[in-house]
């Protein structure tokens, strides 16, 4: 699969070119709007490949099929050690051997809403390991962001878990780190002579937002500690910053162009 392809654009495009494009068909294509879940699921994979500069790279670069390394150390290094020295340590003193027990990583990944990487929550998840199916109930940590990945000691008998989290894109909120950014339609009229509207956070919370008279158009509204968790901080939150978009009212009263008019004449 060519994650390029999936999200229509070139491999030499920039990553405002790869932002704009993810945006565009996540919003065709979200199952909110009645859109494809696998279709979705693909264009969110080819997002989070390439707007990570490293991953990107890696994607664009792969290494030799078999030629992985851990930790620095070429695949079976660490086996002829251990083939030589019995298990052991060689540069151990006096020749002692001390054999540390191998505990196996299980790595899976799963999809999750803003909402819940907000609130926090448990999931119940189904994994595949050499003892059978595992039904393992895992805690999503507050705040957590996109390809975060959280290790689970002592939810499976056979080893640990590694989870990567993924977020699925939000139609009203995009995040930035810890702050929310969302976009909040008002009249010019609005802009000139002040107003105030309601506004739903991502919390759920309603709140009365004031707009200042002779506000400047695309300003930007600040609320201060309703963005989201910092993850690992309690108690601590971004901001929430709404962006103000100016439209032209599709009827205006005849005063008031009367009176704009007269003002332009002074």
């Amino acid at each position: 699969m060519d994650h390029y392809s999936t999200l229509g654009v070139s491999k030499t495009a920039t990553p405002d070119e790869i932002k704009k494009s993810y945006r565009k068909l996540a919003s065709q294509h979200h199952p909110d709007k009645g859109g494809d879940t696998a279709k979705f699921q693909t264009i969110e994979e080819a997002y989070r490949v390439l707007s990570d500069a490293e991953k990107r790279q890696q994607y664009d670069n792969p290494m030799p099929q078999g030629f992985h390394t851990q930790g620095g150390m070429p695949p079976g290094f660490e086996n002829i050690f251990s083939q030589m020295f019995g298990g052991g340590n060689p540069f151990h003193p006096f020749g002692q051997q001390r054999q540390q027990p191998q505990q196996q990583v299980f790595r899976t990944s799963i999809n999750i809403t803003l909402e819940q990487a907000y609130t926090g929550s448990s999931q119940t998840l189904r994994l595949q390991t050499p003892t059978g199916i595992n039904h393992v109930n895992i805690e999503i940590p507050k705040g957590i962001k996109n390809s975060d990945q959280v290790r689970y000691d002592n939810v499976l008998d056979t080893g640990t878990l590694m989870v990567e989290f993924r977020l699925l894109p939000n139609l009203k909120f995009d995040r930035r780190i810890n702050d929310l950014y969302c976009n909040h339609t008002v009249s010019v009229l609005d802009l000139i002579v002040g107003t105030d509207f309601e506004f739903t956070t991502l919390s759920g919370k309603t709140l009365l937002v004031t707009i200042r008279p002779k506000t400047q158009p695309h300003m930007q509204l600040k609320i201060v500690g309703e963005g989201m968790p910092v993850y690992g901080v309690p108690n601590t939150y971004g901001d929430q910053i709404i962006l103000l978009n100016p439209i032209i009212p599709d009827t205006i009263d005849e005063e008031i162009t009367q009176s704009i008019l007269r003002s332009k004449t002074k």
